[in-house]
């Protein structure tokens, strides 16, 4: 059996490294994305985190583990099964004995292969300047994206009229985005990026000096003693989230992998995200098993600033805004209002099974925050500064890894706790299991965190998560997960306090390598305010919506590749009619191997009762650009993606899509609207790599 299973192993992984660079990690984007449901998403860190791999393959026979963390493709179990088998066993001398491994199956050797390789010479530590520049990568980014249907709020009006109105929009429909990046495999790294949105100046009013959007970095990674040092726009991830995360994190998916954070804790910022970001410089210094991190950040944010008219100079904010959009009269007097100051340390103790942090952040603001207060946010954030302090552990024993974090905060009005417990079980290469517990405090209050939970905010809410990963035979597993929670407090549009629960269940029948169909249902249950007629006091009532999935993948030959997908929502509700939608999409990849330009393809049918019924899909598009629409309403929708790959340096990406509705004369709203049934859109992007 096992001289059978080597040959078989053999066999497919030469298949595997022959796949495209673009098809594997596609399909991990896309895994990834169609979890978020939203349409305003930036995967860039991510993206550029699995490109650095497949260029620089981690060397298993002298990885730490940390770097194997950082892909995010395999669970602390799994790495630490590594490390204690080249303890016990010595190096590696062929990629083949990761069989021998007890917790990873043929599937994740796969996954891992383009990745990871054996060397048995240690990585070198030491970058000479020389070095530095023979082997760095130079990276150059232009990207053009054209409004196209005339929108309301681009009509040419009158000065006087646009002086005084919210409608209209002061810049062209156009879109911007530039980028030169020099790095050095994970050890330097200098990049500027810059970015103008639809609707904002260039060159002239309020962005004379060009784009509405700079960042700047130089990162540095070290060895033994400077672990890494960042200058400019930087990010943070701490422990589970729950005190400090400044990028985006993924909870609930048909992989219980992710409902745990593995935390980068220093990293550049190379994204156009105009608000979870850092700017200032930081530093990570380690002594044998200890490391500490010192950051600090000052940096503008977008405000409405409010002057008190029974105090002399007196001025505070009514709201913070993180759109990043500075369009119209209304958003530019928001503009780099109010001045952000951050200041923080954590504290690590590594071995080769116990992680244990300790972190203290400090944040305040050059005027004070002053919510109008209405029932469900009088717990939000309120004042000018606020602390928070928090530990976190990870400890892993064979098949074992316990995770969590626990975290207070307080400020002038407030304080309140946070905590996080997990645990991740694998009984066997076959069957995983991972149950996780949160509880956050109404009164918790952290700006930048990411903590695994049903809402938008880690806060006010606790449950209980268990999922889990059954490989059944060689061709059937299944994937599923259910979580129940409870909100203790009020939540926008909720007013008292709610529940709720979450289902998956995700069988998978993959025969072979070129062939794969799963089936997905979800239900989701949460509490909203009932719309009863004649009741004087609003009730909450009880909104189920269920999503059914079929998605159906085939490689017909080495160049073409089919995907196939059904997918249907119901939303049902006591004081509604009850609604549905419908979803088909049909994708076809052209990549053929001698020739420059790959091609990708969709047409799809679309019909929803409601924007509530909406279906958020994952589109392919221009490297580091992202689509995930809200299919809704009643129409079509198809899109072209050219890829065309020249000089040895260059790609140009080029991709027309467009959405046509059948049940509509006119899209969208306010100066947003088109007058019409049609809403396309076009990406040109440009990338000169040396």
């Amino acid at each position: 059996m096992r001289l059978i299973t080597s040959i078989f192993f053999i066999l497919f992984s030469s298949m595997l490294f022959a796949q495209e660079r673009n098809d594997i990690i596609q399909q991990r984007i896309e895994f990834i994305s169609e979890q978020l449901e939203t349409e305003s998403i930036d995967l860039t860190n991510l993206i550029e985190q699995l490109n650095f791999y497949f260029d620089e393959p981690i060397n298993i026979n002298s990885t730490t583990g940390i770097d194997l963390e950082d892909l995010g493709l395999l669970t602390d179990v799994q790495i630490n099964d590594l490390i204690l088998h080249r303890k016990v066993h010595g190096k590696f001398i062929s990629i083949y004995e990761l069989q021998s491994l007890k917790y990873w199956d043929i599937e994740t050797i796969y996954l891992m292969l383009p990745f990871i390789t054996v060397d048995e010479r240690l990585d070198n530590l030491h970058i000479s300047f020389k070095d530095a520049i023979k082997h760095g990568k130079f990276d150059l980014f232009l990207r053009y994206q054209p409004g196209m249907e005339q929108k309301t709020g681009y009509e040419d009006v009158p000065d006087s009229v646009l002086q005084n109105s919210n409608q209209h929009y002061y810049g062209n429909a156009d879109k911007y985005y530039t980028r030169f990046r020099y790095s050095y495999r994970t050890n330097i790294s200098i990049g500027l990026t810059a970015e103008k949105d639809p609707g904002e100046q260039f060159f002239k009013g309020a962005q004379k000096q060009g784009f509405d959007f700079y960042s700047f970095h130089a990162f540095y990674r070290g060895g033994k003693y400077l672990k890494s040092f960042a200058l400019g726009d930087y990010q943070i991830q701490l422990g589970q989230g729950l005190n400090l995360w400044s990028s985006y994190a993924f909870g609930k998916s048909s992989d219980i992998l992710t409902m745990k954070r593995n935390p980068i804790a220093l990293k550049p910022y190379t994204s156009v995200d105009e608000s979870r970001f850092f700017r200032g410089a930081a530093i990570n210094l380690g002594y044998r098993k200890f490391d500490i991190l010192l950051f600090s950040s000052l940096k503008t944010i977008d405000a409405t600033g409010v002057q008190d008219s029974t105090v002399d100079n007196l001025e505070f904010v009514s709201t913070i805004n993180l759109s990043g959009l500075h369009r119209t009269n209304s958003e530019i007097s928001k503009m780099n209002s109010l001045k952000e100051f951050i200041s923080g340390a954590s504290l690590n103790y590594r071995n080769d099974y116990l992680k244990i942090g300790v972190q203290g952040v400090y944040q305040t603001y050059d005027k004070p925050l002053n919510l109008t207060i209405r029932p469900y946010n009088q717990y939000y954030f309120n004042g000018q500064s606020l602390f928070s302090l928090s530990s976190d552990y990870n400890f892993v024993y064979k098949n074992i890894n316990v995770f969590g974090e626990v975290s207070y905060s307080l400020n002038e009005t407030n304080s309140g706790m946070a905590m996080l417990h997990g645990a991740l079980l694998s009984l066997d290469t076959r069957l995983s299991l991972g149950l996780l517990y949160r509880d956050y405090d109404k009164s918790y209050q952290t700006i930048y965190n990411a903590g695994f939970s049903e809402g938008s905010r880690t806060q006010n809410e606790n449950g209980l998560y268990a999922g889990l990963k059954f490989k059944i035979n060689r061709s059937w597993s299944i994937n599923a997960y259910t979580d129940v929670f409870e909100f203790p407090w009020m939540k926008y549009g909720v007013d008292a306090p709610s529940k709720g629960h979450e289902f998956l269940i995700q069988p998978i029948y993959k025969p072979s390598r070129d062939f794969q169909i799963y089936m997905r249902f979800r239900q989701q249950r949460r509490q909203k305010n009932g719309n009863f007629e004649n009741e004087v006091i609003t009730r909450l009532e009880d909104v189920t919506q269920r999503n059914y999935r079929l998605n159906i993948s085939k490689k017909i030959d080495k160049f073409i590749s089919l995907k196939s997908r059904v997918e249907m929502v119901s939303i049902n509700r006591e004081s509604r009619q009850d609604e549905y939608g419908i979803l088909f999409t049909q994708d076809i990849s052209f990549k053929p191997k001698s020739f420059p330009v790959d091609l990708t393809l969709r047409y799809a049918l679309f019909d929803t009762d409601s924007y509530d019924t909406r279906i958020y899909t994952y589109e392919n598009n221009a490297l580091y650009v992202f689509s995930i629409p809200a299919y809704y309403y009643q129409g079509s929708r198809a899109y072209i993606l050219a890829r065309y790959s020249f000089l040895k340096s260059m790609d140009l990406w080029i991709r027309y899509g467009f959405f046509l509705y059948n049940n509509r004369n006119s899209i969208g709203s306010g100066p947003q609207l088109i007058e019409g049934n049609k809403r396309s859109d076009l990406t040109v992007q440009l990338r000169i790599s040396l």
